[in-house]
């Protein structure tokens, strides 16, 4: 099992040639070949950039994906015309540096057929990666009910008459996923779950309740399709991880995880839970209580929407503090998030990003041994 103490999410900053390949790719200027050459250069350097930080865990940067959740769509037939602002409407935060930001979910968003897989989501990403390192390899998957985002009554009833039917079918391609991953060797696997902390915005909680689910089964039913795509695979360690939102250095919600900690914590089979506690629109420690005995609370103190550079002297007085909650021996650390979870990126520089891992690492050695 993954017992590192200094941990990453998953996304890394698309170095200029990776987000100018794939505009030329888009717009037919670029053989696949050519544009896989280039995937590959920015996979081998975020795997780089992570090792020399020395974190025992690594990813590939997520840098053949638009979008953290994008690959969904992009390997599975049945989803409807879809473009960046799929992945990026809501209402946005931030602070004097990138101001707030509005954007409008696409009326044409929505499932529109039945789903059928016509490659895997991320076994290409993985079998590159392991290729490419000798560290543990995180994959990054999405959470399934994550994808209530792409079902419409108006647009999706022909192929799921509802919800509950959509998901059933997202949560299975999700599985199978995970058993290949498995069964091909991978040990880290995360989920991706930033629509349970969403529900704490009433705007946001009140989109989803008009799809047919309220609070309540949103924390059952939503937590029974994450489990069933976890599985059981004694050799994998699961992460669960809980962001409230995460493009451009701006956020969706703010809050406490105290209204859905008791449920989720203690809910999800996963071995470590993916915190984002990066400042003070998080709220305290106080919901860490809620983290039953056999799991590990990563807590993300590291910001990765601005370039402040935190010191290790102040991350060990956070763990500290947290330890009132979770004893130091089932505590971690890592970024509060990824720090590109789509291709817009956030702002900070890549000497800042490597910094900050570095720093990660360098505090875990000090605080743990």
């Amino acid at each position: 099992m993954v017992t590192a103490r200094a941990d990453i999410v998953g996304s890394l900053l698309r170095p200029r040639e990776l987000l100018e390949s794939r505009e030329r790719y888009a717009a037919g200027g670029l053989s696949t070949a050519e544009f896989k050459r280039t995937e590959d250069r920015a996979v081998e350097q975020a795997i780089g950039l992570q090792e020399r930080a020395g974190l025992p865990i690594v990813t590939d940067g997520e840098m053949r994906r638009e979008s953290f959740q994008s690959q969904m769509v992009e390997a599975v037939e049945g989803f409807g015309e879809h473009d960046m602002d799929a992945w990026l409407w809501g209402e946005w935060h931030g602070d004097e540096a990138v101001g707030e930001k509005r954007t409008e979910r696409p009326q044409t968003l929505g499932v529109v057929g039945k789903l059928r897989r016509r490659r895997h989501l991320s076994i290409e990403e993985f079998v590159y990666a392991r290729g490419r390192t000798d560290r543990t390899v995180k994959v990054t998957l999405p959470s399934p009910s994550m994808y209530a985002n792409l079902w419409s009554p108006e647009l999706s009833a022909r192929a799921y008459p509802t919800l509950d039917l959509f998901l059933e079918d997202v949560a299975q391609i999700l599985r199978e996923e995970v058993e290949e991953l498995a069964r091909l060797g991978a040990e880290y696997i995360q989920l991706d779950a930033p629509h349970y902390p969403l529900l704490l915005d009433p705007k946001t909680r009140a989109f989803y309740e008009r799809l047919g689910w309220d609070l309540d089964r949103w924390l059952s039913r939503g937590i029974e399709l994450d489990n069933y795509v976890i599985g059981d695979h004694s050799d994998v360690t699961f992460s669960f991880h809980l962001c409230r939102g995460n493009q451009g250095s701006r956020w969706l919600v703010s809050g406490s995880y105290e209204p859905l900690a008791g449920r989720i914590f203690g809910g999800i089979n996963a071995q470590r839970l993916m915190l984002e506690y990066d400042d003070k629109r998080s709220g305290d420690f106080g919901p860490l209580s809620h983290v039953p005995d056999d799991k590990v609370a990563v807590l993300g103190l590291v910001t990765t929407k601005t370039p402040r550079r935190e010191t290790k002297e102040e991350l060990e007085a956070r763990l500290l503090e947290a330890s009132r909650f979770v004893p130091l021996e089932r505590l971690a650390l890592s970024p509060q998030c990824g720090f590109a979870t789509s291709i817009v990126g956030n702002a900070l520089s890549v000497e800042d990003e490597e910094y900050k891992l570095r720093t990660i690492v360098e505090t875990a050695e000090q605080v743990w041994g």
